[in-house]
C-alpha cells in the first residue's frame, strides 16, 4: 500500500495532540501552499493513533488544483515505520517510501474537494510524522516535525475513517455528556442490587444457559457502577439486559451511545453484543456485533451484513481492542433505513448504510428486499450472543438514547 502526497516547504504545522487513557491521537495539519513547479495547491492533515509497537493513521488531502479522476499519494518515513494494511486506498510500501492509490469508488476528486484514506502500521523507537508528501506527482515541499507524544499502554482498534460514500452523517455535538440525551442516559448508578432493575431486565430469548448479567462496582467508565455481561459460547448461553420501554419514544430515528469494555478479542465467527427487536420484520433483531474479528451489523430477517464480509468490506470496519473503554454510537432511521455508526467519535465507513449501494459495504444490505427495509425498533438489548464457540466478559456504561446525536 502506498501513498504519494504533497510535500510542503516552509509549511506551518498545527499539531493537535489529544491523549486519552488508552488511545493516543495526534494530528498534523499542513497549510495550503502552491506546489513547487506547478500551479496547483494542496493541504494534508495526518492524524495518528499509536501505542507501544504500532499505530494507525488517517490522511485527508485537499485538492487545490483542477479536478482529477484518479490519484496517487506518496510520502517517506524517517524511522522504522512499516505499513501493514490500509483502507479507502491501495497502500504499499517499498523501503521507506509509501504509495497509496485510489479505490474505484473514490478516484474522482473535484477542485477544492478532499479525499481521505488510512492505514495501520508498526514501528520501533520514535514514530515521527512522514515527510515528502506528493499528490499525483505534485510536490508540496517542506514538512515540519513535532515531537512524538508519549506512548500509552493499550493499542487502539483498527481505525475508523470518514465515510467515502455520498452520505453526510449528523455532526458530533459539542461534548458527549448525558445532558445531550433527550430520552435517557443511564450509568447504572441508581441500581440498588446486582440484578438489573428499573428500565433493565434480564432477557434470554428462546432458551437460557450459563450467561449472566449483573450490576457491578468492579468496573466503570464513570461513576461507580456498570453492567457486566459474562457471556459464553453457543446460542443458548446468550444473555442480555433489555430495555423494552424507551425505544418508542425516540422513533422514528434512534440515536444510541454507550461505552463498552471487553476481555476477549472479537471472534471470527458471528457474535452479537447489542440487539434491537424490529417489529416491522417479524420481530427479528437488528444486531450489532462482530464477524471476522471486526464490528458488523447483522439483519436477522435475511442475515444480511454491513459491511459485506469480503476482505475489502471487513477492512472498512473497526476492531474494538480488549481491556479499554471505547465509545460506540449509532443512528438507525426508520423512515429510510439508513444506518450511521461512530467509533470514538469518528464515522466508520463499513458500518454506514446511506441508501447508495457501495461495493463491499452496503451493496448486499441494499439488495433485494433490503432496498425497502424500514425498521421499527421496540427494545434495546445489551449482552452477548455467540452462534458458535467463544466466551467474552463485557461491561457497558453510560448508555444513552436520544432523538439526535449525543457524542462521546
Amino acid at each position: 500500500m502506498s501513498f504519494n502526497l504533497p510535500v510542503f516547504r516552509s509549511v506551518r504545522i498545527l499539531a493537535v495532540v489529544a491523549a486519552a487513557v488508552t488511545v493516543l491521537s495526534s494530528m498534523f495539519i499542513f497549510g495550503m501552499r502552491p506546489a513547487r513547479g506547478a500551479g496547483a495547491t494542496c493541504a494534508v492533515s495526518y492524524q495518528a493513533n499509536q501505542w507501544n509497537t504500532g499505530f494507525t493513521a488517517n490522511v485527508t488531502v485537499t485538492n487545490g488544483g483542477t479536478a482529477v479522476t484518479s490519484w496517487t499519494a506518496a510520502w517517506s518515513w524517517t524511522g522504522t515505520q512499516q505499513v501493514t494494511s490500509g483502507w479507502n486506498a491501495q497502500v504499499t510500501q517499498s523501503a521507506k517510501t509509501v504509495t497509496a492509490t485510489n479505490e474505484p469508488y473514490n478516484g474522482a476528486v473535484a477542485a477544492g474537494a478532499t479525499v481521505s484514506f488510512g492505514f495501520q502500521g508498526t514501528y520501533s523507537g520514535t514514530n515521527d510524522p512522514p515527510v515528502n508528501f506528493t499528490f499525483n506527482g505534485v510536490v508540496c515541499s517542506g514538512l515540519g516535525q513535532s515531537s512524538p507524544p508519549s506512548t500509552p499502554s493499550t493499542p487502539p482498534s483498527t481505525p475508523s475513517t470518514p465515510p467515502s460514500t455520498p452520505s453526510t452523517p449528523p455532526t458530533s455535538p459539542s461534548g458527549g455528556s448525558c445532558s445531550a440525551a433527550t430520552v435517557f442516559c443511564d450509568g447504572f448508578e441508581t441500581q440498588t442490587s446486582t440484578t438489573p432493575s428499573g428500565r433493565w431486565s434480564i432477557a434470554t430469548p428462546d432458551c437460557s444457559g450459563t450467561g449472566t448479567a449483573a450490576i457491578t462496582t468492579a468496573q466503570q467508565h464513570a461513576g461507580s457502577k456498570s453492567l457486566e455481561i459474562d457471556g459464553h459460547g453457543t446460542y443458548c448461553n446468550h444473555v442480555f439486559a433489555s430495555d423494552s420501554t424507551d425505544m418508542t419514544t425516540a422513533s422514528p430515528t434512534w440515536y444510541v451511545r454507550f461505552w463498552m469494555k471487553h476481555t476477549a478479542p472479537l471472534p471470527t465467527n458471528h457474535s452479537t453484543f447489542l440487539a434491537m427487536n424490529d417489529s416491522a420484520h417479524g420481530n427479528t433483531d437488528l444486531r450489532l456485533g462482530a464477524q471476522n474479528g471486526a464490528l458488523v451489523w447483522n439483519r436477522e430477517s435475511d442475515d444480511a451484513t454491513l459491511p459485506a464480509q469480503s476482505p475489502a468490506g471487513v477492512a472498512q470496519s473497526v476492531v474494538v481492542p480488549t481491556g479499554a473503554w471505547e465509545c460506540l454510537e449509532f443512528s438507525v432511521d426508520g423512515t429510510n433505513g439508513q444506518i450511521h455508526t461512530w467509533y470514538n467519535g469518528t464515522a466508520v465507513p463499513g458500518l454506514t448504510e446511506d441508501g447508495v449501494s457501495t461495493p463491499d459495504i452496503d451493496d448486499q444490505w441494499l439488495s433485494g428486499a433490503g432496498a425497502t427495509w424500514r425498521p421499527q425498533l421496540t427494545d434495546l438489548k445489551l449482552g452477548w450472543e455467540n452462534y458458535s464457540s467463544g466466551d467474552d466478559t463485557l461491561w457497558f456504561d453510560d448508555v444513552a438514547l436520544s432523538t439526535s446525536r449525543i457524542g462521546c
